[in-house]
């Protein structure tokens, strides 16, 4: 009914619901709504019906399928002044820390989906960026993550770069 488009368990997006696939019947699909109002990728509580016919009138989005991480990013502002240099340098060794493990086996995904669809490489390891903006240094950091953990890990990244940065004194 749904083409293998995707599989209970499988975080789809349908039109406009993101939802895990709870349940596939012979005319729809039943997803646990995920963002929409929260929007932190966390379940909403409210279960949503999709027809299968769907799946021949809009776009099917599987988080799931071959290559189940995402690029993230997360932005950290410093105030003009700052050692921009210790701070990009902080940022960076605090994505490794907390991503760098898991940067490792998406590297692994990632070389088997290059194979598969015949896809250019392109860069799993995290990486900080710089920015200016009206009012401060915008970092930048892109990382990849987990699709059901985005939450926590950004939670984790930031966490760990306010600790470190207690650590310099305000220097």
């Amino acid at each position: 009914a749904t083409g293998n488009f995707y599989h209970t368990g499988d975080r789809v997006k349908i039109g406009n619901t993101t939802g895990d696939v709870i349940d596939i019947g012979v005319l729809g699909t039943m997803l646990m709504e995920v963002d929409d109002w929260i929007e932190a990728d966390l379940p909403t509580g409210r279960l949503v019906r999709v027809a299968n016919s769907m799946v021949f009138k809009e776009p099917i989005f599987n988080y799931s399928v071959d290559f189940p991480f995402l690029w993230d990013r997360i932005v950290f502002p410093v105030k003009y002044g700052t050692d921009h240099r210790l701070a990009r340098e902080i940022f960076t060794r605090v994505l490794v820390e907390v991503v760098g493990e898991y940067t490792e086996y998406a590297k692994q995904v990632w070389t088997q989906i290059v194979k598969k669809y015949y896809i250019e490489e392109t860069m799993i390891d995290p990486l900080v960026t710089l920015a200016f903006t009206d009012n401060w240094i915008e970092l930048s950091g892109r990382f990849i993550t987990d699709y059901r953990t985005r939450l926590r890990t950004a939670d984790k990244i930031f966490t760990r770069l306010l600790e470190e940065i207690d650590k310099t004194q305000g220097q």
